[in-house]
């Protein structure tokens, strides 16, 4: 049975409408939690987020995880290709993921980041949480 251990939450923008920003080619954070996991072993680690984007019928956009504050391709945990399926509409698109080899450490940081052409706008809601637990 497992044990819970910590749960976050990151809420970059809680409405559509915000931050309203255009996306970009570089990779832009939206949320970060620090998951306190007490130093254990193969702790599992689950992530979960929305994401609003509004743009042209087509625009691509990217959602990645990764351990830690800073964004390295070396420590991307996930990755997700997203289409804009609507022209102007705010579409809101979820995803999940896992983390099952993260290290025994104190605290795990997750950041999760998006990217994408240009012509499509974070719209929001943007959130990020995530639960650590034990086997």
């Amino acid at each position: 049975m497992g044990v819970f251990l910590d749960m976050r939450t990151s809420e970059n923008s809680g409405s559509v409408g915000a931050p309203g920003l255009p996306l970009s080619q570089s990779p832009e954070a939206f949320g970060a939690i620090g998951l306190q996991t007490q130093g254990v072993i193969n702790p599992i680690i689950t992530l979960n987020g929305t994401v609003g984007v509004t743009g042209e019928l087509g625009d691509t956009f990217v959602v990645e995880i990764v351990r830690g504050f800073l964004y390295d391709p070396f420590f991307i945990i996930y990755r997700a290709e997203g289409t804009i399926g609507q022209n102007g509409g705010a579409e809101f698109h979820s995803f999940t993921a896992q983390d099952l080899a993260a290290p025994p450490a104190l605290e795990s940081v997750y950041t999760s980041f998006i990217s994408g052409v240009s012509t499509a706008v974070r719209t929001g809601p943007e959130m990020f949480y995530g639960i650590a637990a034990t086997n």
